[in-house]
C-alpha cells in the first residue's frame, strides 16, 4: 500500500479556520440545516480550490472527472453525505476544544 500528498493540501486544509466564526452562528439551528450548511460550504471550498490549482499549475490533487457525479472534475455530488457527516463530526471537535484547557 503506497500513499501520497501534495504540499498544496495544507494551506487547503487551513482553510478550514474560515468555517469557525460560523460554528457559534448557527450552534443552535436543526442539525439537518447545520449539515447542509456544512457539505455546500465545503463544495464551495472544493471547487474554487480546485479551480485556482487548475489555473495556476494546470492539474490538482483531486481529480473526478471520471466519477459519475462530478462538476467539471473538481467535486463530487455523490460525496454530499460525506461532507453532510463530516462537518457535523468537526462541529463535535470544535465543541470539545473549547472546553480543552491547557495548564503547565
Amino acid at each position: 500500500m503506497t500513499a501520497k500528498t501534495y504540499l498544496w493540501m495544507f494551506p487547503i486544509y487551513g482553510l478550514a479556520i474560515l468555517f469557525e466564526p460560523m460554528h457559534d452562528e448557527i450552534r443552535l439551528w436543526p442539525v439537518w440545516i447545520r449539515g447542509t450548511i456544512w457539505m455546500v460550504l465545503c463544495f464551495i471550498m472544493e471547487y474554487f480550490t480546485g479551480w485556482i490549482l487548475r489555473a495556476a499549475i494546470g492539474t490538482i490533487p483531486w481529480d473526478y472527472s471520471r466519477a459519475a457525479f462530478n462538476i467539471h472534475g473538481l467535486i463530487r455530488l455523490d460525496y454530499a453525505p460525506v461532507w453532510f457527516a463530516a462537518g457535523l463530526l468537526f462541529e463535535k471537535v470544535h465543541n470539545w476544544l473549547d472546553q480543552v484547557r491547557l495548564y503547565r
